[in-house]
């Protein structure tokens, strides 16, 4: 159903390109600038680069729930959001307070999005199994 909506292929078109740019953004820095090297002017570039994929990213899924006109795939994907950012706080707040208080690893801010994209998975299952439709994902 979501997958034939013309807003839908737009979000997902958005939502590809602009994980290709945070594959590549990503990819390529790792590639190229060796491990602690100090913040010069490239791999702050890359950097920008990667985090603008995230935010191209979230103004799409923003401009998917302007753009879809059934309601009910819109509550969808609200509720997959509120689950995504549930968790996300959850977690990175509940390590934070471990990282605070004893001498734990470090989850660096970088894994800040992949967490938020696994709980719209996860919030795509709650709604498959509360309401018997899914939606879509990240």
């Amino acid at each position: 159903m979501a997958q034939r909506h013309p807003a839908y292929r737009r979000y997902r078109r958005r939502a590809i390109a602009s994980a290709a740019s945070i594959v590549a953004s990503v990819g390529l820095a790792t590639w190229q600038i060796p491990d602690h090297s100090p913040p010069s002017a490239g791999p702050v570039a890359l950097a920008l680069l990667s985090g603008a994929g995230v935010l191209i990213w979230i103004w799409a899924s923003a401009r998917y729930l302007i753009e879809i006109d059934d309601e009910y795939m819109r509550m969808l994907q609200v509720r997959a959001i509120l689950v995504a950012t549930g968790l996300t706080l959850g977690v990175t707040s509940t390590w934070g307070m471990v990282e605070l208080i004893t001498t734990a690893p470090r989850l660096p801010v970088f894994f800040v999005f992949p967490i938020w994209c696994l709980g719209m998975l996860l919030g795509s299952l709650v709604n498959k199994l509360t309401l018997g439709d899914s939606g879509r994902g990240c």
